[in-house]
């Protein structure tokens, strides 16, 4: 039967800004619902001192580990702003200057993207795991409820290090990537180029003019700017459909209806030992 989990996700401002989102329910694969079944019964303990200073450590390494992964997403996100950085300085140098350096950075940002989007597939397990390990060691020990365990939580956890896997897609990794960094470089190139081919050399004065200017070599202005339409038109058209088909933003929609509604229809919040099935933006 499905189950409820609770999602995280980052506000892009970096790996400390996390915050849960509401219940949304999926179905886990056989061998999560097994991890589930084997933790639901027998009673709860405390982690003894050795456990905890296990899983301190281990926490610590799960940080690291994000931390790093995090890094490299910054990475690529630098290469692709250098780049185009680059290309417009050779494009706009000269009035005579091509605006082709401008156009085959696109390709290059789309290349960026693919890269960082697996990159992020990476740095959403770890990131997973450590915010799992806040929520449900840390977090009840700061209430001073103890470092319980046999709650289910420690057994979802211990599957999760037995199998691993990515917790999102790589399209939808791809769509959160674009949404959050990627669509301001894409649009910062569009408009360049449109720029380029209206003021250089001189100011155009015909619709005409703005086509004709846009050839580039043997092939015509109409191609070009087709092919630039449909170039960022797919991916708008990828930014939404990737948005409305994650399980985060229903989460966000239920959130926000949660939150409107009284306090005493609200139904009570539970949490789920699949809290890392899906990813968090």
């Amino acid at each position: 039967m499905p189950i409820a989990v609770i999602e995280f996700f980052d506000e892009g401002k970096g790996f400390g800004f996390i915050r849960p989102t509401v219940d949304y329910l999926v179905r886990p694969s056989r061998s999560r619902r097994s991890a589930l079944r084997a933790a639901r019964p027998g009673a709860t303990r405390e982690f003894n001192a050795a456990e905890i200073g296990a899983l301190a450590h281990l926490y610590r390494g799960e940080i690291y580990r994000s931390t790093a992964w995090r890094t490299r997403l910054d990475n690529t996100t630098n290469w692709a702003v250098a780049g185009l950085g680059l290309a417009m300085s050779i494009s706009f140098s000269r009035p005579d200057a091509s605006a082709l350096p401008i156009l085959l950075m696109g390709v290059l940002i789309a290349v960026f993207l693919f890269f960082e989007a697996r990159r992020y597939r990476y740095f959403n397990v770890f990131r997973a795991r450590a915010r799992w390990m806040e929520t449900n060691f840390y977090a009840p020990m700061l209430l001073g409820k103890g470092c319980i365990c046999r709650t289910g939580w420690e057994k979802f956890l211990s599957q999760d290090y037995r199998e691993p896997q990515f917790h999102i897609t790589l399209s939808r990794a791809i769509g959160r990537r674009l949404r959050r960094t990627y669509a301001y470089v894409l649009t910062i190139q569009a408009l360049a180029y449109l720029g380029k081919i209206i003021i250089h050399p001189t100011p155009v004065t015909s619709f005409g003019e703005f086509v004709q200017r846009a050839a580039i070599g043997p092939i015509p202005g109409e191609a070009i700017l087709a092919a630039g339409v449909v170039f960022n038109g797919v991916w708008i058209i990828f930014a939404f459909v990737t948005y409305y088909s994650d399980p985060e933003i229903e989460s966000r929609h239920r959130r926000r209806s949660l939150q409107s509604r009284p306090r005493s229809m609200a139904p009570a919040r539970r949490e789920s030992l699949s809290g890392l099935q899906h990813g968090f933006e």
